[in-house]
Protein backbone atom coordinates (compact mmCIF):
# COMPACT_ATOMS: atom_id res chain seq x y z
CA UNK A 1 0.00 0.00 0.00
CA UNK A 2 1.72 3.47 -0.97
CA UNK A 3 2.58 6.11 1.51
CA UNK A 4 0.34 8.93 2.14
CA UNK A 5 1.61 12.25 3.42
CA UNK A 6 -0.53 14.69 5.33
CA UNK A 7 -0.22 18.35 6.27
CA UNK A 8 -3.61 19.47 7.20
CA UNK A 9 -4.09 23.26 7.14
CA UNK A 10 -5.10 23.10 10.66
CA UNK A 11 -1.28 22.40 11.35
CA UNK A 12 1.75 24.93 10.54
CA UNK A 13 3.33 23.90 6.88
CA UNK A 14 6.29 22.08 7.82
CA UNK A 15 6.81 21.47 4.49
CA UNK A 16 8.98 24.92 3.82
CA UNK A 17 10.98 23.47 6.39
CA UNK A 18 11.42 20.02 5.11
CA UNK A 19 8.96 17.69 6.25
CA UNK A 20 5.53 16.45 6.58
CA UNK A 21 3.34 16.34 10.03
CA UNK A 22 2.38 13.12 9.11
CA UNK A 23 3.07 9.83 7.00
CA UNK A 24 1.20 6.61 6.66
CA UNK A 25 2.10 3.27 5.61
CA UNK A 26 0.89 -0.14 5.50
CA UNK A 27 2.42 -2.98 4.53
CA UNK A 28 5.88 -3.09 3.10
CA UNK A 29 9.37 -3.95 5.14
CA UNK A 30 10.18 -1.40 7.88
CA UNK A 31 13.76 -0.73 8.20
CA UNK A 32 15.48 1.11 10.81
CA UNK A 33 18.65 2.91 10.10
CA UNK A 34 20.62 3.68 12.99
CA UNK A 35 22.40 7.27 13.58
CA UNK A 36 24.12 8.70 10.30
CA UNK A 37 27.06 11.19 10.47
CA UNK A 38 28.87 13.06 8.07
CA UNK A 39 31.95 10.16 8.59
CA UNK A 40 32.90 8.68 5.50
CA UNK A 41 34.28 4.92 5.36
CA UNK A 42 37.69 5.97 6.55
CA UNK A 43 36.07 7.25 10.01
CA UNK A 44 36.90 11.05 8.77
CA UNK A 45 34.27 14.11 8.52
CA UNK A 46 36.60 15.36 5.88
CA UNK A 47 35.69 19.35 4.80
CA UNK A 48 32.63 19.44 6.36
CA UNK A 49 33.39 21.59 9.20
CA UNK A 50 29.49 23.39 9.19
CA UNK A 51 25.79 22.55 9.75
CA UNK A 52 24.97 22.20 6.42
CA UNK A 53 27.77 20.21 4.60
CA UNK A 54 27.28 18.01 7.67
CA UNK A 55 24.13 17.70 6.89
CA UNK A 56 24.71 16.35 3.23
CA UNK A 57 27.22 14.05 4.30
CA UNK A 58 24.66 12.56 6.71
CA UNK A 59 22.21 12.62 4.91
CA UNK A 60 23.88 10.34 1.64
CA UNK A 61 25.11 8.04 4.55
CA UNK A 62 21.50 7.70 5.15
CA UNK A 63 20.91 7.13 1.46
CA UNK A 64 23.11 4.70 1.41
CA UNK A 65 21.88 2.95 4.14
CA UNK A 66 18.60 2.78 2.71
CA UNK A 67 20.17 1.04 -0.49
CA UNK A 68 21.55 -1.22 1.38
CA UNK A 69 18.76 -2.33 2.72
CA UNK A 70 16.77 -2.45 -0.56
CA UNK A 71 15.14 0.89 -0.86
CA UNK A 72 15.68 4.42 -1.80
CA UNK A 73 15.52 7.74 -0.19
CA UNK A 74 12.09 8.10 -1.20
CA UNK A 75 11.35 5.13 1.26
CA UNK A 76 12.33 7.28 4.00
CA UNK A 77 9.19 8.00 6.31
CA UNK A 78 10.54 9.45 9.39
CA UNK A 79 13.51 10.78 11.06
CA UNK A 80 15.04 11.96 14.25
CA UNK A 81 17.66 14.17 13.91
CA UNK A 82 20.26 15.19 17.05
CA UNK A 83 22.00 18.52 16.56
CA UNK A 84 24.85 20.08 18.93
CA UNK A 85 23.38 22.44 21.22
CA UNK A 86 25.55 25.65 19.68
CA UNK A 87 24.03 24.78 16.40
CA UNK A 88 20.43 24.36 17.01
CA UNK A 89 19.28 27.72 15.72
CA UNK A 90 21.27 27.29 12.24
CA UNK A 91 18.40 25.58 10.89
CA UNK A 92 18.95 27.13 7.36
CA UNK A 93 21.74 24.10 6.60
CA UNK A 94 19.15 21.27 7.67
CA UNK A 95 16.35 22.70 5.96
CA UNK A 96 18.18 23.21 3.07
CA UNK A 97 19.63 19.47 3.18
CA UNK A 98 15.91 17.88 3.29
CA UNK A 99 14.62 19.95 0.42
CA UNK A 100 17.82 19.18 -1.42
CA UNK A 101 17.44 15.07 -0.41
CA UNK A 102 13.89 14.76 -0.27
CA UNK A 103 11.28 14.91 -3.43
CA UNK A 104 8.83 17.63 -2.53
CA UNK A 105 5.38 15.70 -2.15
CA UNK A 106 7.40 12.62 0.12
CA UNK A 107 9.17 15.03 2.48
CA UNK A 108 9.34 12.37 5.62
CA UNK A 109 8.55 13.46 9.09
CA UNK A 110 11.27 15.24 11.50
CA UNK A 111 12.18 15.66 14.92
CA UNK A 112 15.17 17.95 15.42
CA UNK A 113 16.53 17.58 18.80
CA UNK A 114 19.04 19.39 20.33
CA UNK A 115 22.00 18.12 22.28
CA UNK A 116 25.12 18.86 24.37
CA UNK A 117 27.66 16.59 22.28
CA UNK A 118 27.65 13.49 19.94
CA UNK A 119 29.49 10.71 19.99
CA UNK A 120 32.94 12.95 18.60
CA UNK A 121 33.51 16.47 18.79
CA UNK A 122 33.61 16.77 15.51
CA UNK A 123 30.10 15.83 14.98
CA UNK A 124 27.39 18.73 14.40
CA UNK A 125 24.23 16.50 13.53
CA UNK A 126 23.39 12.79 13.38
CA UNK A 127 20.38 11.28 11.81
CA UNK A 128 18.62 8.32 12.63
CA UNK A 129 15.47 6.91 10.11
CA UNK A 130 12.56 4.85 9.53
CA UNK A 131 12.40 3.85 6.00
CA UNK A 132 8.95 1.40 4.48
CA UNK A 133 10.31 0.03 1.65
CA UNK A 134 7.15 -1.57 -0.63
Amino acid sequence: MPKEYINPPTLFQSQQFGFSQIVTSSGGKTVYISGQTAWDVQQHVGEEHDLAGQTLGALRNLEIAVQAAGGKIEDVVSLRIYIVGQWIHNSRGVREGLLAFFPEDKLPTSTWIGVPALASPDFLIEIEAIAVIE
